[in-house]
């Protein structure tokens, strides 16, 4: 009996990040902020591109707050459901073509989210890292801190509750 040989890492790393950008570009909210993700091994990193449109307060200038509340919460979302699909996508149960046509899975959705806003959002890129503290079938509670220049001189963080969506089932193929 032989083995089935490993796939080269190339293609491994092309269909994960296939995967991650139908995720994140199938929302259009996302798309509207300007949202990325880096992703850097299991690990991610959310990126704001920093726009005028992100402005609220131009006379400081400071990042808009509600701004900062959904670059939060879209980071908590996108990592949590991030980590459920990564098993599923390594196994082939989630094939990232089909993602990127549209197929998405569902993503979990907010129970509550507290922010933190420690400072203002200056007028530049910001990054975000999300993680998750407790993930079971139903619930999941992440932590998300988010800085600008420093990764140690955070300018917001947040804590969220979501519900989990139903496992996805394998239609045996």
């Amino acid at each position: 009996m032989t083995r089935k040989r490993p796939e080269p890492m190339q293609v491994v790393k092309q269909r994960r990040d296939a995967a991650l950008n139908a995720l994140v570009h199938g929302v259009p909210y996302i798309r509207f902020l300007g949202i990325e993700f880096d992703r850097r091994g299991d690990e991610l990193t959310a990126v704001l591109n920093y726009s005028e449109d992100l402005i609220g307060n131009p006379f400081l200038p400071a990042i808009h707050g509600g701004v900062t509340a959904a670059f939060l919460e879209v980071t908590a979302i996108i990592t949590l459901a991030w980590t459920n699909l990564f098993p599923l996508i390594e196994s082939g149960e989630i094939d990232a073509e089909e993602m990127a046509e549209g197929k998405l899975p569902r993503l979990p959705r907010t129970i509550d989210f507290t922010v933190d806003y420690l400072r203002s959002g200056l007028p530049r890129d910001a990054y975000a890292r999300a993680r998750v503290s407790r993930s079971g079938r139903r619930y999941a509670s992440v932590h998300v801190e988010a800085w600008q220049d420093h990764h140690a001189k955070h300018f917001a963080q947040a804590t969220g509750h979501f519900l989990m969506p139903p496992p996805i089932v394998s239609n045996g193929d």
